[in-house]
């Protein structure tokens, strides 16, 4: 069955922005600013669900679970990368907070069109990435439509996941299936069904949220320094120090030693006394 596009807010058609085409560049680039401001007032209506949302990540996270995101196209980018940020950033394992795009790793730099059409496939990308009961599930889709999602999220309520939506569209498809969904409602896009704009930038800031916060609250960071950062690189390196310095008070020479001993922050801060 199509759906009808009329009821999708997110494929609506933005008054704002009909005649941008004719703008000179410059009051082009401010209106479409303009719009973009209402990303902010949009999640501020919804901080109530994205805390929720937050409490069930860490609570799973504490029990063993996981954190898998699951999208097509920019939603499914989206997710890809904010998993991908959490080892970097946070120390945790590869396999603690992972990414699921229709269409498979090859969509992440080339569009498989048709990729979010199938139902099938999201649910039999849930149990081919050995997603079990108490991992918890983010389904992305702007729309909050795509069937390649929709899937994805009732298998992963039928194996005993915890599945959470994340949607710009308010009263979609995804919120029966899911425990808690996020909506934020945008508005129509500067270009219509653009949703890589200011819905995209809205999933953006929601799953920093969600992944900052469990990781806030399962105790990956200290007052607001990332004790379990990863010092994989030069300026990793550099960051490490300044927080073992911070934390401990020793000199940049004795932070910089304990941490080329020990190899991370926390095994450092234990060797210095904090």
């Amino acid at each position: 069955m199509r759906d009808n596009y009329d009821v999708i807010k997110t494929e609506g058609r933005n008054p704002n922005t009909a005649n941008i085409d004719k703008l000179p560049t410059l009051e082009m680039v401010a209106l479409i600013n303009r719009e973009n401001r209402r990303v902010e007032d949009a999640i501020d209506e919804v901080l109530p669900q994205i805390a929720e949302a937050v409490d069930l990540i860490a609570a799973a996270m504490e029990r063993g679970g996981h954190l898998i995101y699951v999208g097509a196209g920019t939603s499914g980018r989206l997710g890809v990368v904010d998993a991908s940020e959490c080892p970097p950033t946070f120390g945790v394992d590869f396999e603690l907070v992972r990414g699921i795009i229709a269409g498979g790793n090859g969509a992440m730099f080339k569009a498989v069109e048709g990729a979010e059409d199938s139902a099938e496939a999201g649910a039999e990308a849930i149990d081919a990435d050995g997603i079990v009961a108490g991992d918890v599930v983010v389904g992305i889709s702007a729309s909050g439509r795509a069937p390649f999602v929709l899937g994805a999220l009732r298998r992963a309520a039928e194996i005993g996941a915890v599945p959470i939506g994340l949607s710009c569209n308010p009263g979609s498809p995804m919120e029966a299936l899911c425990r808690v969904t996020i909506a934020p409602f945008v508005g129509p896009e500067v270009i219509s069904g653009s949703t890589r704009l200011k819905a995209g930038t809205a999933q953006k800031l929601v799953l920093n949220m969600l992944s900052t916060g469990a990781m806030i609250k399962t105790g990956k960071v200290r007052g607001n320094l990332m004790i379990n950062v990863r010092p994989t690189n030069e300026k990793l390196v550099e960051r490490a120090t300044r927080i073992i310095m911070e934390l401990s008070g020793a000199s940049r020479a004795d932070a910089a030693a304990a941490l080329q001993k020990y190899g991370d922050v926390p095994s450092a801060l234990d060797a210095l006394g904090k």
